[in-house]
């Protein structure tokens, strides 16, 4: 018997869940926590969107010569 394919998510479709999931179900204190998390993953990404500008930077500036 074969087993099941596994499933592959689509990049960032798991983002999209969790703006999706009911706010409603949860206590303030799990909201609080869920916004630290966020915000950390905001923190994260704009990070990683500075490093790909300077990357992006540097190698313009290499290319000008």
């Amino acid at each position: 018997m074969e087993e099941p394919a596994e499933v592959r998510l689509g990049r960032g479709q798991r983002l999209v869940e969790v703006t999706r999931e009911d706010l409603e179900l949860y206590g303030v204190e799990e909201l609080e926590a869920r916004l630290e998390v966020l915000e950390a993953e905001i923190t994260r990404t704009r990070t990683f969107i500075e490093r790909k500008r300077a990357g992006r930077a540097a190698a313009d500036a290499l290319f000008r010569l």
